[in-house]
């Protein structure tokens, strides 16, 4: 069965539509030495049962977060990363993996902790590359030492943390949250279809809007829906202004990325930040309020 037709993305009314190519765009250079992808998955064992030629593994648990405490690797441990991928300061990263780039977003995000700004999102991620009959490979990817040089990380403007969050809460400012509907009222501690585990409590934050992270999603064609549609949902429906600051938030971070990155570079959105310690830390924090419908 042939894959469902998408629109093409520069006509799809996007503020940053250079931050997303499509499978075309990719196919075209996989052998370009100025450009790396790099597939992130919830399932870590996914890449190995194939993927994109060239294409590194970014495993989302050991490459990206300290083993020690619940943060990002610093600075020296991330630049080394980026290095070992073949990374320099002129390579073109494109980011894809599965569950329509759940955690491809998740890596995309963190990058821009650390100022990575040469970034892009195949759209439709691994399951758009599958439908449209590309190949997939299980051999390692070959790649030299890159010479990245990474600057200091800035969690500030699209970051936000627990206290940050108490505060949004208490100034009555938007927060969106991208779980499913079980999770935000309360019924379910885990998404759908997975063990029942994350929090002492279920609920949601204060305030905080329901709108399902897939919901940005086109579920058979695997892409980011236009413009418009985002705007239809976020701010029509949600009331949500543009300029607002935005706090976005999931269970651990990964889904919320994903809404993320559909606000700031697709809608334009210049004040949105990600609450990566999400419901895993509300959901168990002493005194932190929630509700349940």
């Amino acid at each position: 069965m042939p894959p469902v037709p998408v629109s093409p993305i520069n006509s799809r009314g996007y503020a940053r539509p250079d931050v997303l190519v499509d499978c075309d765009w990719v196919a075209t250079r996989l052998i370009d030495p100025k450009v790396r992808l790099l597939e992130s998955n919830e399932d870590l064992l996914l890449y190995d049962t194939g993927h994109i030629p060239g294409a590194v593994k970014i495993d989302w648990v050991n490459d990206l977060n300290d083993t020690v405490v619940r943060d990002y690797i610093d600075h020296d441990r991330f630049q080394a990363l980026l290095r070992e991928c073949g990374i320099d300061d002129d390579t073109t990263i494109v980011f894809y993996g599965d569950k329509n780039n759940w955690w491809a977003c998740y890596a995309f995000w963190v990058f821009q902790l650390f100022g990575v700004r040469r970034c892009k999102l195949l759209d439709g991620g691994r399951a758009r590359w599958v439908d449209e009959g590309r190949g997939l490979t299980t051999d390692a990817a070959r790649r030299r030492r890159g010479n990245i040089s990474v600057g200091p990380r800035d969690d500030g403007p699209i970051r936000a943390f627990k206290e940050d969050v108490l505060a949004h809460v208490n100034a009555k400012r938007p927060l969106v949250d991208v779980r499913s509907p079980e999770e935000y009222r309360g019924e379910r501690l885990h998404m759908p279809d997975y063990p029942n585990e994350g929090a002492m409590r279920g609920g949601h934050i204060p305030g905080a809007r329901s709108v399902p992270w897939a919901r940005a999603v086109d579920p058979a064609a695997h892409t980011f829906r236009t413009a418009e549609e985002l705007r239809q949902i976020y701010q029509a429906e949600q009331g949500l202004v543009p300029g607002d600051d935005v706090v976005v938030y999931c269970r651990i971070g990964e889904r919320s990325s994903h809404t993320w990155f559909a606000l700031t570079y697709l809608l334009g959105w210049p004040n949105v930040r990600n609450y990566d310690g999400s419901w895993t830390e509300w959901g168990n924090a002493v005194r932190a309020p929630i509700e349940r419908p």
